[in-house]
């Protein structure tokens, strides 16, 4: 495999305590936090590739020793310096006032978080090494603020830059492929072809062909040499979607690029070196496929190395009215329509429903009444939500199962002192099921313990 370049990584500074929601805000947007004592940054180690931005957060009050961080910005004068000053102001002294005039921008507390990291990214870019200087779509992409949702791309940007397959799961329309475009986008192989293949599209008799293409003769019809998909997308990045569907000969096939980096056409028994990396979605529960005999256990453990799991719409919370938002201006700029915004009752409607489609569906309800709307805002009966489709009592149903089930498994896990396997017999059911429940639940067993 030919070397790849590495990134520098971005790390935030961070001269004092961060809350842990800042933390999460800056990780979402692809930056670590070392969070130091002013009186310890002398013994910050930094590498001259990465880029480095100091935040000095003084809504504690003034450290009582300055001359340590005075000291690292003389030797760094590449590294940019924000500020996070008490909104009640500070006391004036000749050492802070120097600092925050070192300083590019200046936030009081509360932090906007938001702006914060727009600041950042524009550092960043600034440098020439920002995700503005990339191919295709990058984490901005996946629209929303909930913290879910940084979770997964905090995880994603973590991802990116490894040469190891991901296994991205979540329910039909959660943007599974964007995240796989997003993985792309922010590796070593962004400038490279990006393939996504649908496994469950292709009929079972051309799976091979498709993917790994066939030579002359090899079959009725094949009238010359075809290339499959990972030759194709050679140097680059091979989405699988709905790998689940993917029929057990082909899975054979696919282990073997997993294991050695080598195809054979159909019709030809002489391996071929391919260079890609492998992303691979689902929506069903391949652990369950596994123990049904459905899917080989052996490419189940090569695909599932780094795992990328995309939360449902319904757990995202304000995203979802966010998401219309967005989808409505989207399809204004494109589309002459009387819409401008939500009805009340349409804002109600959009938050109580249990999005079984996911941002999809919530797609496709948004363009479709911004068509049929007969004023400026859309309706809840302009969104078909109106009519009792899925109505509160039947949401309520399904959230009580949800904590009965989660409350259920904490007690089974209580019981059995997080053993898992006494856990599983006390449940009934196989040690497979309650790992996957447990994720299900965002229950971290190391945590619990």
């Amino acid at each position: 495999m030919a070397a790849v370049p590495e990134f520098p990584a971005r790390c935030v500074i961070w001269f004092g305590r961060p809350l842990a929601n800042e933390r999460a805000a800056l990780a979402a947007a692809g930056w670590q936090v070392r969070g130091v004592a002013p009186e310890q940054c002398a013994s910050i180690g930094m590498r001259g590739s990465d880029q480095i931005v100091g935040l000095l957060d003084l809504r504690d009050g003034v450290p009582a020793q300055l001359a340590p961080l005075q000291q690292l910005l003389v030797e760094h004068r590449h590294m940019s310096l924000l500020a996070i000053v008490p909104s009640t102001g500070l006391p004036p002294s000749p050492a802070v006032d120097a600092l925050l005039e070192a300083c590019v921008a200046t936030y009081r507390a509360p932090v906007d978080m938001p702006h914060l990291v727009l600041r950042l990214q524009e550092l960043a870019d600034g440098d020439g090494d920002g995700d503005g200087a990339r191919s295709g779509p990058g984490p901005q992409a996946l629209i929303g603020d909930s913290a879910v949702l940084q979770v997964a791309r905090a995880a994603l940007r973590k991802f990116a830059p490894v040469e190891l397959p991901v296994l991205i799961t979540g329910e039909t329309g959660t943007g599974k492929e964007l995240a796989a475009q997003a993985l792309h986008a922010l590796s070593p192989r962004h400038a490279h072809p990006f393939m996504a293949v649908n496994c469950g599209a292709i009929p079972a008799a051309l799976v091979q062909s498709e993917l790994f293409g066939h030579e002359r003769g090899a079959f009725t019809g094949a009238a010359a040499r075809r290339l499959g998909l990972f030759e194709t997308a050679n140097g680059g990045t091979v989405l699988l979607d709905e790998i689940g569907d993917l029929p057990l000969d082909a899975q054979t096939s696919l282990l073997r690029v997993l294991q050695e980096g080598t195809v054979e056409r159909v019709g030809s028994n002489r391996p071929l070196a391919v260079d890609v990396r492998v992303l691979a979605a689902t929506h069903v529960d391949l652990e369950t496929a596994v123990e049904q005999g459905r899917f080989r256990r052996d490419l189940f453990y090569r695909l599932n190395v780094l795992r990328l799991p995309l939360p449902p719409l319904r757990e995202r919370g304000s995203d979802i009215v966010l998401l219309a938002r967005h989808f409505l201006d989207s399809f204004r700029h494109r589309h002459a329509t009387r819409a401008r915004g939500f009805s009340a009752d349409a804002l109600r409607a959009l938050e109580r429903f249990h999005w079984p489609g996911n941002v999809r569906e919530l797609l496709n309800r948004v363009q479709r009444a911004a068509i049929v709307a007969e004023t400026e805002l859309i309706s809840a009966t302009d969104l078909e939500l109106g009519q009792p489709l899925l109505p509160t009592a039947h949401r309520g149903l399904h959230d009580a199962r949800q904590v009965a089930e989660r409350e259920t498994l904490l007690h089974a896990l209580r019981q059995s002192d997080f053993n898992i396997s006494a856990c599983a017999r006390t449940m009934q059911v196989s040690r497979v099921t309650i790992y996957r429940l447990c994720r299900k639940h965002q229950l971290a067993l190391p945590e619990l313990r």
